[in-house]
Order: C-alpha cells, then structure tokens, then sequence
C-alpha cells in the first residue's frame, strides 16, 4: 500500500531534505561566509566559518548588491592596421626573392588599414600582384566561404593590399569573440563574484560586476589592450614631430616624460607567446613583473639578444614605452623581466592583465553607471517583504482550507524554500531581483500540487473504504495532473533559459529549481508527513 512507505525510502526523504538544508545554511552567515571564502581563495587560512560545513553561497546580482555597469564599444577597425603591419614582412620577403622580376621595392605612406607598395620595374606590376596573391589564404567562416582573406589591386607601379570585405566581417566576429573571452578571464581572476559579460549586437559588450565600487575601477581591470610586444630600436629622441618614416613609429615613454623612441614596426616577440607573467620585484626590491615565453617565443627572443648584444630594446605595453635597457649578454631560456614605476598593485594588474592576453582591439565605453550598496539593500529587504508575505497568505491559505492536512503542506512549504537555496548555492547561481521574483511564484506554485492531491482526497472519502484507501487513491489518481502540470512549466523555464539573457534567465533558474523541489516535497514529504501522522494517530476518519 502506497501509505506503507519503506524505512529506506525515509531515511532517503529525509536526508535529500537535510542535505538540502545543510547546503543553504551558509546563506544564513552570508558576511562571515563571504570572507572566508576570500581568504581560501587567496591561499590564506579562513576564518569565522567550520571547516567541514559547506561553504558556498548564492551570490547577489548587481541590482541585489551594487557594483558596476559597463557598455563597451568593441573598436575591430584596430584589428585591420595590425593584420596589414603582419603581413608585411611576408610580403617583402616573397617580392625580394622575386626581385631579378620586379625590381626594389619601397614601402608608401597610405591608411593603417592597407599596404601601399612601389615596385621600381612598373612593367611586371601583373606579376607582382600575382606573387602576392599567392599568399591569401581562405576564409574560414560560414559566409565567407570560397572567398580569399586579401585583396591585392595597383594604381600604376604601386600594389594595394586590403583585406577582403569578407573576412573583415569574419575578423569582426572573431575580434569580439575573443575580447569578449579575455575580459571575462579578467574579471574572475581579480576574484570578482559572478560577472555577467555578453555580446550585444554585432560589436559591443554588456559587463556588469557585483560587488565592484566603482566603474572606474572597473575599466581599469579592462579597459587597456594590454599588448605587450618587444621592438628593435631605431634611435632615441626628444622631438615629438619627428618623422618616423614606411615601416616605423613613434612611440612615447611611458615614464620618461618628453621622451620618445623610433622603433621598428615589426615586434621581435610579442605578448601573444607568453605563458605566465607574475609580479616580482628587481634587484633594488622595487616592484616588477618576471614573465616567461612559449617555446617559439624563447628561440626568437633568444636569438635576437644573442645577435644585437650592445643595442636598445623596447618592451612597449599599449603604445607606450615602458622601457628600452641595452642588451648586455645572449638571454636564454625565454624568461625575463619588466621594470617600471611600478606599484604593487599596478604591477599586480599588469601581470593580471598580460596572463589573460591582450585585447585584439580597444574599447569605447559608452555607458558607465555605479549601482551602490543602498539600492541593492533596499530591493533584498522588498524581495524578503515580498517574500515573507506571501508565504504567510499561502500557510494562511492552505491552514484554513485543509486544517491538519493543510499544516503539513506549511511545513513541506518551509522545507521546500531551505532546499531553493540550497540547490541555487551548489551550482553557483546568481540570484537578482526576477529571481527572487521567480522564488515568490514558486511558494504559489508550490502548494499547488498539495491542493490537487487534498481535493482528490475529498472525493475519494465520499466513495473509498475509509480513510487509509482515500489518501492511497488521492495521491494516485492526483499524481498524472501534478506531473503534467509542473512539466509544462518546467519546459517553459527551459526555453526562458536557453532563448532569454540577464534577468530573464535569472528568473528561469529560480523558477525550474523551485518546480523541482516542490514536486518533490509535495509528493514525498508532504505524503511522508501524512504516513508518519496516520501511524500513530490510526483515526477512523479525516477532515480534509
């Protein structure tokens, strides 16, 4: 008989019911929590919460807690200047070998985005458009398939080489894809709890970050390019008008103020073959950042101090010089180290900054908002309002209507929240405003299936042989509604997950977690609670 429920099947129902409670319990020391969740992650010893206790917790979003509010413009036009300064030195070395064919060959002032070269033997311009065509390569991406990343044309003896417009729109994609990437590998190394960092459109990025002070200091997490590259030097100057020249730049330095430097276009190494950078301090004990290369990274950085012992070399981060030291000896085993005014901090950044990669482009902001602590305190107490009476109109409710029945279904109510809180703690989830929303529609749902089963019960003690046969056929016969009720919606939570963004989703989470657990407290606690009652007490009759 279904009211002869199994030891085993107890002990299962009511230690699902404790381990979900257990799991929510740190949300009840949210603060203490919080804090020894900070001195783990930093390798320091936690204090103020048990060891062996669980410790994770729902985290607040932004409009929970405060923070910051970031749209970023995604600038991909930079991504053009830097293909084109790539492919130069291929470009120049394949007309060379041809050089008995085209003649010498000059590098012409023209836009970043394109590279404008004379050729001396204006005669074989055909031939040289075909040499450097054969260095395109195809696009990979859907819509530019069968289609070349180059274009080369010419005006007279000059070749003009382009990207295609195709693979302008495959860079874009993949230039927002992968800032998209590097500032989320920032904003959680800086130990930030639960970013929300999207795409928006087809070039910008929404970011917003809990528990931030300020979008300032936001931005500075993000908001430089941190391309760190390693330049031969050309000469040092004072003059900021001086002409660099095809195939040079530039660049100021970064702590020498009216310094400048003439560097070759060409990076020797780059940030992109780096494999770790951590914050150190020099040989005076003034803060620094070591950094490390890959292999290929190594032999070419290797290689060049080896043949350029005696001359400057530039370690240039975002345009700026940080430091240009003579080669003393050969460097091997690609390790190093960047040295600067550097503070603690800023070298900390720096090294937070180059470990997660450089941004492909730089960004805009285009809008910035602080949400303080206030404003998020202020919606945590209308959520508990809201909350709390609700609840108390359910327990009300189901009192007044089902009497002693309607108590267990309270005290399964109960249960169920303890256990929301629980699974949302597990899995890490962030709890925001609709999502509390979607807490406070799931204590209305969530006697729901208890009503279904107490009115079927009201029918069957008209018809059944007494009371034990009414409970056993009410949760039978109750048992296809209140699965097929709670799986439409749970398929409509699914499809608000997999389509909606942001709060949407946050709404969603909640929602399906709560259908969860109040099937399962409606159908086995509430029922186990009845059983254990039925027991003991053995009436005769019921008053549902």
């Amino acid at each position: 008989m279904m009211l002869q429920i199994d030891l085993w099947k107890r002990i299962l129902i009511w230690g699902t019911v404790a381990l979900g409670l257990l799991l929510a319990l740190p949300n009840a020391y949210y603060s203490r929590v919080e804090g020894y969740n900070d001195q783990v992650a930093v390798g320091q010893p936690g204090e103020g919460w048990v060891d062996w206790l669980p410790s994770n917790l729902v985290n607040l979003g932004l409009d929970l807690r405060g923070g910051a509010h970031l749209l970023a413009e995604v600038k991909v036009e930079d991504v053009y200047a830097s293909r084109m300064k790539g492919l130069w030195p291929e470009i120049r070395n394949r007309l060379r070998q041809e050089r008995d064919v085209v003649g010498t060959i000059r590098l012409q002032d023209g836009p970043e985005d394109e590279l404008r070269i004379r050729i001396s033997n204006a005669d074989a311009i055909s031939q040289a458009v075909s040499i450097v065509r054969e260095i395109s390569r195809p696009i990979v991406s859907l819509t530019g398939a069968g289609q070349n990343d180059i274009e080369v044309t010419n005006e007279g003896p000059v070749l003009i080489v382009r990207l295609s417009e195709a693979e302008r729109l495959a860079t874009d994609d993949r230039t927002v894809r992968q800032s998209l990437e590097i500032i989320r590998r920032r904003i959680d190394e800086v130990g930030t709890r639960e970013p929300t960092i999207q795409r928006q459109g087809s070039d910008r990025i929404l970011i917003q970050v809990p528990g931030v002070e300020s979008a300032s200091e936001l931005k500075d997490i993000i908001g430089t390019t941190a391309q760190l590259t390693f330049q031969p030097v050309i000469r040092r100057t004072t003059d900021d008008q001086t002409v660099a020249g095809p195939g040079n730049s530039l660049l100021p330095s970064m702590d020498e103020e009216g310094q400048f430097y003439v560097l070759e276009d060409t990076p020797v190494v780059t940030g992109e073959e780096l494999v770790d950078a951590q914050p150190s301090f020099d040989q005076n004990g003034r803060p620094a950042v070591s950094f490390r290369f890959n292999p290929a990274g190594a032999r070419k950085f290797g290689d060049y101090t080896a043949n350029n012992i005696g001359n400057p070399f530039a370690i240039v981060l975002d345009n700026e010089v940080i430091s240009a030291p003579v080669i003393q000896s050969h460097i091997a085993g690609g390790s190093g180290i960047i040295t600067g005014n550097f503070s603690v901090e800023e070298s900390t950044n720096l090294a937070v900054l180059l470990r997660a990669g450089a941004l492909p482009a730089g960004l805009d902001f285009l809008e910035e908002r602080t949400i303080g602590p206030e404003l998020g305190a202020d919606s945590i107490q209308a959520g508990k309002i809201a909350c709390i009476v609700a609840g108390i109109a359910v327990l009300f409710f189901m009192w007044a209507s089902y009497g002693l029945f309607g108590l267990f279904a309270n005290i399964a109510l109960i249960l169920n929240v303890g256990m929301i809180f629980g699974l949302l703690s597990v899995i890490g989830a962030t709890l925001t405003l609709p999502g509390i929303a979607g807490i406070v529609l799931t204590i209305g749902m969530a006697v729901d299936a208890n009503v279904l089963v107490f009115e079927r019960i009201r029918e069957e003690m008209k018809s059944a042989k007494g009371p034990a046969r009414a409970i056993e056929l009410g949760y039978e016969r109750a048992l296809s509604a209140i699965v097929d009720a709670n799986i439409t919606t749970f398929i409509v939570a699914v499809i608000l997950f997999v389509l909606g963004s942001g709060p949407v989703r946050g709404f969603s989470v909640t929602l399906g977690i709560g259908i969860l657990t109040s099937v399962f407290t409606a159908i086995w606690v509430t029922r186990l609670l009845i059983v254990t009652w039925f027991e003991r007490a053995r009436p005769k009759t019921i008053e549902v």
